[in-house]
């Protein structure tokens, strides 16, 4: 890994912990009208970042052709608006594991559709990796019971989070990580305000639901989205999406702490597997071969051409070096 690997892993580590400790302020959110929620959420964290992202970046609002334009509406009502309500209309039916592992499968898919994608092959190393990122969700969250409807609105948001990704692929390096998370924010805020305002409308939070939307806005989005856009444009789509099973481990670990949870042999076995899948698909690992035998040009875990960090992902131009989103 060089420096601007190592930059973003950690971005995209940052990201998914403070995303996934975000679901235990969501269970204060349980009987808020769910739309409204988003559309609130959304909102807010749009006027916090407006400030500093049009600072400079009016030029490059007014360089994006209608195709980005789309893809920017798409982002967030595919991967933010559509999955949170995928998610929500899943757990109606089946318990919140099932959509849970659905979505941890998403680092699997993405690292199967991006190469297929770029005329390649999938890269042995981002796809083990992948796999056992998946398989460590699994162990954090187990499974549940559901019905059809119940994995169908699960399958769904298994859709909304590759998407989220996939569909920003084009957008990380014309807009950068603040402006792209203003972006999307603010036409999520609206999307979402559309949806509230035909169904369960809005009403006044209570306390803890309002120090609830505060986090999710401020924490979970303003420094979560930015945090990962930022690891997104360092290391690519599919070793970026590797970092997506942190989110159920961070859920499992910070829980305990509010008496939500409990912490098991399960959460710590996939906790582990998922730390084993992120540093065997990100390269983390050939970089401790290539010190201990004084190269790492040998080792395994060489990436196929056109996968190191900063090649095309997911469509974009090179660039330098599960649960509620």
């Amino acid at each position: 890994m060089n420096s601007s690997s190592r930059s973003g892993a950690l971005f995209a580590a940052v990201a998914c912990v403070l995303v996934g400790a975000s679901f235990t302020a969501g269970g204060a959110l349980v009987h808020y009208p769910h739309a409204g929620g988003q559309a609130l959420r959304y909102g807010a964290a749009f006027l916090l970042l407006a400030g500093p992202a049009c600072r400079g970046g009016s030029g490059r609002l007014r360089a994006l052709g209608v195709r980005r334009w789309a893809l920017v509406a798409a982002v967030a009502a595919v991967g933010m608006v559509g999955f949170n309500l995928s998610v929500l209309a899943a757990e109606r039916t089946a318990q919140p594991a099932v959509p849970g592992v659905l979505v941890g499968c998403a680092p699997v898919v993405v690292a199967v559709l991006v190469p297929l994608a770029a005329g390649r092959r999938p890269g042995r190393a981002v796809t083990g990796g992948a796999v056992l990122v998946a398989a460590g969700a699994f162990a954090v969250q187990g499974w549940g019971g559901t019905d059809s409807r119940g994995l169908t609105w699960s399958v769904a948001a298994l859709g909304g989070e590759v998407g989220f990704a996939l569909l920003a692929a084009p957008l990380v390096r014309p807009l950068g990580p603040l402006l792209l998370s203003t972006c999307v924010c603010g036409f999520a805020a609206v999307e979402a305000a559309v949806l509230a305002a035909v169904g369960d409308g809005f009403r006044t939070p209570t306390g803890p639901e309002a120090l609830a939307l505060g986090w999710q806005a401020v924490v979970a989005t303003v420094i979560g989205f930015v945090c990962w856009y930022a690891g997104f444009q360092r290391l690519g789509t599919e070793r970026a999406t590797l970092f997506s099973g942190l989110i159920p481990v961070s859920a499992a670990l910070t829980a305990p702490v509010v008496s939500v949870g409990t912490l098991g042999a399960g959460q710590l076995a996939g906790s582990a597997l998922v730390a084993a899948g992120v540093a065997v698909g990100s390269g983390a690992l050939r970089g401790v071969r290539g010190r201990a035998y004084g190269s790492g040009g040998g080792s395994a875990l060489r990436e196929a051409p056109g996968t190191a960090v900063g090649g095309p992902a997911g469509g974009e131009e090179p660039v330098p070096a599960a649960r509620r989103r």
